[in-house]
């Protein structure tokens, strides 16, 4: 999942950003509003962790402009702004939840998870494909009881790849999926990361179709399917990763 934080406290983005990539996520911080409705408006994200006293463009204003482009974005508010009427009047703006600082970072965690539970694969708080079974916000996958172990890399191809089920992906999607502001993947991580993760899938009755000049699906294979795993990444040997 791609998370951008709206927060001008650097202690609290660091505390926040910090464990949000140990789960897996890609995560971008602006520490100001205008740079939050920015970023929104030309990056997809999974989540927004919004604070309502930013500089520049107060966070109900971001959250407000967010909601008038039609954005069903899940917005965790984080503030230090309390009180009954305070949480009405956010909510009914359009936060999907409310949380006021100071907080337990285990509670934050909880949250997070709850709201990606909610968003993701159709609010099933499972997906199942084939032999293999995702739990999305918990960053666990399973190949049918067996605990599939994979890196936060992999799990983010999986995830960005079964987020779009029955659709394909393209390399310059699945980058950006992957990445935050501050990362980088080449072509040849991308091909390592889907040439690993392929392996993993190995006798899972699911695959990762490459679809020639468009980029790649996530499918369940059917009695009789060959599997099409022909591509750059296939030719990559481990000893170049």
């Amino acid at each position: 999942m791609r998370i951008l934080i709206a927060e001008d406290d650097p202690a609290i983005a660091a505390g926040v950003s910090a464990s949000l990539r140990q789960g897996g996520h890609a995560v971008d911080h602006v520490a100001d509003g205008a740079r939050a409705d920015a970023a929104l408006r030309d990056t997809p994200y999974d989540l927004l962790i919004l604070d309502l006293g930013l500089p520049a463009l107060d966070g109900s204003d971001v959250l407000q402009r967010l909601r008038k482009r039609g954005s069903g974005l899940p917005v965790l508010v984080v503030t230090a702004r309390e009180g009954l009427r305070e949480r009405v009047r956010v909510l009914d703006l359009g936060a999907d939840d409310y949380l006021v600082k100071p907080f337990a970072l285990a509670e934050f965690e909880a949250r997070v998870r709850a709201l990606l539970r909610r968003y993701t694969a159709q609010g099933a708080p499972e997906l199942l494909i084939g032999k293999l079974r995702l739990d999305l916000p918990g960053h666990r996958a399973w190949l049918g009881e067996t605990p599939l172990e994979l890196t936060a890399r992999e799990f983010g191809l999986l995830e960005a790849l079964a987020a779009r089920p029955d659709r394909v992906t393209s390399r310059a999607q699945l980058i950006e999926a992957l990445c935050s502001w501050d990362e980088e993947l080449t072509d040849n991580g991308l091909d390592i990361a889907i040439y690993r993760l392929r392996r993993k899938l190995a006798d899972s009755g699911t695959q990762v179709r490459t679809i020639r000049g468009l980029g790649y699906l996530l499918e369940e294979l059917k009695n009789g399917d060959a599997k099409i795993n022909e591509t750059r990444a296939d030719e990559t040997k481990d000893s170049q990763a």
